[in-house]
């Protein structure tokens, strides 16, 4: 049982690291389950500590995901316009066949979004599809450091206890 619960929470880490850049994978969620699952098995000793605390982090890192976006979005000013823009150009440039097409997707996205929102403004639709997407930048690389980190306490933990593995 312990190798079926130490396969699906690597599982879970890896995914939710990919879950970091699509906005349909709560990435940070994803890795806290994966860590939830290793401290379930009978070889890794219960730290309700580290799951508490990395929970609120997780919490913590899912609610600002939201915000940070809409922030750089409005501080620049944005409309919520260019918010889905930025994640309907993410998932566009996923399958461009360019490196890093879901960068250029977001800011495309979030500056068709913003020129649909007021066509008039192209340089007020420029600043704020520039917000958006160092928004969407900014939070992005919260969600992967905070996964890294959660993948880095996975293996920590397995090493530290390899000889109590039971596969």
């Amino acid at each position: 049982m312990d190798s079926i619960l130490i396969i699906l929470g690597f599982l879970c880490i890896v995914i939710g690291i990919f879950g970091s850049f699509l906005p349909a994978l709560p990435g940070p969620g994803l890795s806290w389950v994966g860590l939830l699952f290793l401290y379930l098995t009978k070889s890794i000793p219960n730290n309700y500590w580290v799951l508490g605390i990395t929970l609120v982090v997780t919490i913590i890192v899912l609610i600002l995901d939201y915000i940070i976006p809409a922030k750089g979005t409005k501080r620049f000013g944005g409309s919520k316009y260019g918010v889905w823009g930025t994640n309907i150009g993410l998932i566009v440039g996923l399958f461009l066949p360019i490196p890093f097409g879901f960068v250029i997707g977001a800011f495309a996205g979030a500056l068709i979004g913003e020129l649909y929102h007021d066509r008039q403004d192209h340089q007020k639709a420029l600043k704020a599809a520039t917000g958006s997407f160092l928004g969407f930048i900014a939070s992005t690389f919260m969600k992967f450091v905070i996964c890294m980190i959660f993948l880095g306490l996975f293996i920590y933990e397995l090493w530290q206890h390899r000889e109590n593995l039971q596969w």
